[in-house]
């Protein structure tokens, strides 16, 4: 019989040959690794551990007092709770995977950091460099499958690499538009030894040029616009969130008197409340804006890129304005709305500038017009969502009755779909960086793996995660994550027993011919107690108000599920096709 010895793996023998031959002055690359994590001030890492990647496990064993690791119930979770560690805490999210299915089960959540611009660095494992293309056990070629959604990624097949790679990519997440970037780190490389090198940060790549210069003149030529303009308008996304300029932007609106609203990423980088807010742009948001987006002059978009969710049909979008676009990319100005005049820059430096050139202004009469029209949307629709007249709850009452008890100062974590677009329209904010949702990808399955991100990047808020029963469905193993690590996440769940947005689509354009959205769902509070989290189930209205306070007031995590309307529907509603300022009611 051979020996033990004998029939040990090349890979076995190697980690062990590591150990046995280390020394002070040399490290392994999964050391090194480590140390760097370190030196960019990363406490928190969510992942999940495999063969590819178990060099790095076996370092981080060693840094448990320095860097916690979250081990989540699948990849896919820990991408999404990188995100909403990173929305929340304004750093970059990191996630771990192993090589094979480990790489690919964090490709969705990868897209969904790439189009909401999420800083994030993920970093895998892989089978050794010698094996590479030969499709090796758990073998993919991670880089080709994501080289179109990071913004960088790169493989490190030699531990020399280590430092200078790592320094790059948390440069390149963090810096200008940040974005996703993904390190493959073959598994030669985990275990290789190297001396031991100071780590510096990187400020610099050559041909990378995170912020275009700012070009003063077209400054100066936007405000002499907004400084002849008799109806401005401005509308804000992310940008002034990932720029940290909400201060900047107040100073610019409460000088300018300029009528203000968001996209959906926009969302809590100006308190809802603000006398100058009008609103949530977009398919289902306010109606006010949504019109008066084609009846202003001068359209400001600062720090938004003209989705197709905002902007309805683009050959009937705002033809009557002059816009001025202020964005860090300027690969995103001009892309979708012919601009007058492009103003490049990161927008906390662009918005003083322009705020120093623009005269004093009142626009009380022009802002007058959004508040008649939003009167209009109030009693068409939101009275009407806020005190139903049948015993059936509402989604816009429940999310009304959070605000009362949250003053708008918790933190709103959403899934997507018509929850979502209730949450949005109606949860106040009254701070910055108060909402975590998945944007431009839509992902369903969000909301609890980014509320669990979330409470890390923001442990002294309130966390409230709003979910669907379809998308609660999809990432629900993460209560065990939430089980083992005691995050501490409100779960509000929203049951229509429907796929409800789709369910709205079929109902208005397809005959209300239901083709497999009606769902049904587990207990699920007896599944959130299997996970050892409290819970309770409510159906009527006058139970709300107590529920939703003893959810927000519980020392830990708890689930909330509550019944609503099966058929209820989110309006206003902009059709795809169809003008903004042909915005439905009803």
């Amino acid at each position: 019989m051979e020996s033990y010895t004998n029939t040990q793996s090349k890979s076995e023998t190697l980690q062990k040959d590591v150990l046995l031959t280390n020394k002070p002055t040399q490290i392994s690359g999964s050391q090194a690794i480590i140390n760097a994590l370190l030196s960019e001030g990363v406490t928190t890492v969510f992942g999940y551990p495999g063969g590819a990647i178990m060099p790095i496990y076996d370092a981080l064993y060693d840094y448990k007092d320095k860097l916690e690791h979250i081990l989540v119930r699948h990849e896919q979770g820990g991408i999404h709770a990188a995100q909403g560690y990173a929305r929340t805490s304004g750093k970059v999210g990191v996630a771990f995977a192993t090589s094979g299915p480990g790489a690919t089960n964090l490709v969705t959540g990868i897209a969904d950091a790439m189009i909401d611009s999420n800083p994030i660095v993920c970093i895998t494992g892989q089978v050794f460099a010698s094996l590479l293309g030969t499709d090796a056990f758990q073998e993919t070629d991670v880089i080709n499958i994501t080289n179109p959604i990071t913004k960088w990624n790169y493989q490190i097949t030699d531990a020399e690499e280590i430092n200078d790679v790592l320094a790059k990519a948390f440069h390149i997440a963090r810096s200008g538009r940040p974005g996703p970037v993904l390190i493959d780190i073959t598994k030669n490389a985990q275990i290789q030894l190297i001396e031991k090198k100071k780590y510096e940060k990187c400020t610099h790549v050559r041909s990378y040029r995170p912020e275009p210069e700012i070009r003063t003149e077209y400054v100066k030529a936007a405000a002499e616009l907004i400084n002849q303009a008799k109806k401005p308008f401005a509308i804000i996304g992310q940008g002034i969130l990932l720029g940290k300029a909400e201060q900047e932007l107040k100073d610019f609106l409460e000088k300018s008197g300029i009528p203000v609203a968001t996209t959906l990423m926009g969302l809590s980088s100006l308190d809802t409340d603000h006398p100058q807010y009008v609103g949530l742009l977009g398919m289902h948001g306010n109606y006010s804006p949504n019109v008066k987006t084609n009846d202003c002059d001068i359209l400001i978009a600062i720090g938004m890129r003209f989705d197709d969710r905002v902007t309805g049909r683009l050959d009937k979008y705002a033809k009557q304005a002059k816009v001025i676009h202020l964005d860090i990319d300027p690969a995103e100005i001009g892309k979708n709305v012919k601009v007058a005049v492009p103003v490049w820059g990161d927008c906390k430096k662009t918005l003083p500038l322009l705020t120093n050139l623009i005269d004093p202004n009142d626009h009380s009469q022009w802002l007058k017009e959004f508040r008649d029209l939003e009167k209009e949307e109030r009693t068409e629709v939101i009275d009407k969502e806020f005190h139903p007249t049948t015993d059936v709850m509402s989604m816009a009452e429940v999310i009304n009755t959070l605000n009362e008890l949250t003053n708008g100062e918790a933190v709103i974590v959403t899934d997507v779909g018509q929850h979502q677009m209730a949450a949005c329209r109606y949860a106040k904010f009254k701070d910055s960086k108060l909402l975590v949702t998945s944007g431009g990808l839509g992902t369903m399955g969000f909301g609890l793996p980014a509320a669990i991100g979330a409470w890390y990047g923001a442990p002294e808020k309130d966390i409230v995660m709003v979910c669907g029963d379809g998308g609660f469905q999809m990432t629900l193993q993460e209560m065990g994550t939430i089980m083992q690590f005691g995050a501490k996440v409100k779960m509000l769940i929203l049951n229509n027993s429907f796929l409800g947005m789709v369910r709205q689509w079929q109902e208005l354009f397809n005959d209300k011919r239901y083709s497999f959205v009606d769902i049904t769902s587990p207990d699920f509070v007896a599944l959130a107690k299997a996970y050892q989290i409290e819970g309770q189930k409510i159906e009527a209205r006058n139970d709300l108000k107590n529920a939703l306070k003893e959810m927000l007031e519980h020392d830990g995590s708890y689930l909330l599920e509550v019944m609503v309307g099966k058929e209820n529907n989110v309006f206003p509603m902009v059709e795809q096709g169809t003008s903004v300022s042909e915005i439905r009611l009803k």
